[in-house]
């Protein structure tokens, strides 16, 4: 089983910055990608950003410019460097990571973390 423990959320003002980290623990044999997600009150759970083992990002459009995410893999910890943070960026941020647990395909993965709640005060 694969956890996932994520920290870095809480209160900021309207413009300011907030960092995000997840780390995977459990028995991992390749991780294929990290992200992060995010879901505000009565909103359905949207993409953040994620970046795959071949280093590649993908950013939701609302964040983009804004918000860099970027992985140590010796550490199986992924960060998300959140930037000119505004009020709509409020939710609780939710940490995936997918990938094998040995070198069997049915050994495949997929662990989201509890969340964390980012408020932006304007």
């Amino acid at each position: 089983q694969v956890r996932l423990v994520e920290s870095g959320g809480g209160l900021v003002q309207t413009g300011g910055s907030l960092r995000l980290s997840c780390a995977a623990s459990g028995t991992i044999y390749s991780i294929v990608s990290m992200g992060w997600y995010r879901q505000a009150p009565g909103k359905q759970r949207e993409l953040v950003a994620t970046t795959t083992s071949g280093a590649s990002t993908n950013y939701g459009d609302s964040v983009k410019g804004r918000f860099t995410i970027f992985r140590e893999s010796a550490l199986n910890t992924v960060y998300l460097q959140m930037n000119s943070l505004m009020p709509a960026d409020t939710a609780v941020y939710f940490c995936n990571v997918r990938g094998y647990e040995a070198l069997l395909p049915s050994s495949s993965f997929d662990s989201w973390g509890q969340g964390t709640q980012v408020t932006v005060s304007s």
